[in-house]
């Protein structure tokens, strides 16, 4: 399963390890939006930062595997 996540909210005035986790996330400003599987690690990452991102399960579209 895909998962997509998107950053709502800004990383300034956040502990350095929110930042460092929204970095290794992939997302660099507001409203950036990243695809990751939702493997245990990816779903750790974003439950670290959930105040500051979006997150809604990308569905598959037809034809593609």
């Amino acid at each position: 399963m895909k998962i997509k996540v998107t950053q709502i909210k800004s990383s300034i005035g956040q502990k350095p390890n929110m930042k460092k986790t929204l970095e290794a996330l992939g997302l660099r400003k507001i409203r950036h939006s990243v695809i990751h599987d939702a493997t245990p690690q990816i779903l750790g990452m974003i439950r670290t930062v959930q105040h500051l991102v979006e997150v809604e399960e990308t569905k598959k579209k037809r034809g593609s595997k």
